[in-house]
């Protein structure tokens, strides 16, 4: 009978080990899949902003700061609900265009053994867009 108690006792470790894994790993899995998205939508709408009447004007980049949030928003919403997320925008250039982009991540709460525990992620992006090649 001993023995059984055992067998159980290392059945019901081997079951919350997997459950507290199974958390970590979906937290960590959406912290990776967050900053790529935020990444490849940050360099997209940088890309849709530029003033190109500027450019052809003055050779130089510049990008238009509404059309960017604007265009920022609606590609991340196509992807994600911004309901779970906080979006800033802090450090936003024209010209030169630097943007830097700041978003939370609400990832819920749990509760392990009566202690609920939140886990916001914070994600940081700065991007600068530059002209490869010369006007020559």
């Amino acid at each position: 009978m001993k023995e059984s108690y055992w067998g159980y006792w290392l059945i019901t470790l081997g079951v919350f080990i997997i459950i507290i894994m199974m958390l970590i790993s979906n937290v960590t899995t959406k912290n990776t899949q967050d900053y790529y998205l935020i990444k490849e939508v940050t360099e997209a709408s940088m890309v849709d902003a530029v003033n190109y009447g500027y450019y052809r004007e003055y050779g130089e980049l510049k990008i238009d700061r509404e059309k960017f949030i604007e265009s920022f928003f609606r590609r991340f919403s196509e992807n994600v609900s911004l309901n779970t997320y906080k979006i800033e925008f802090y450090g936003l250039y024209e010209a030169p265009p630097k943007v830097s982009v700041k978003v939370t991540s609400n990832s819920g709460s749990f509760i392990v053994a009566g202690d609920q525990t939140t886990f916001d992620i914070v994600n940081k992006v700065d991007a600068i867009l530059e002209l490869s090649g010369t006007n020559e």
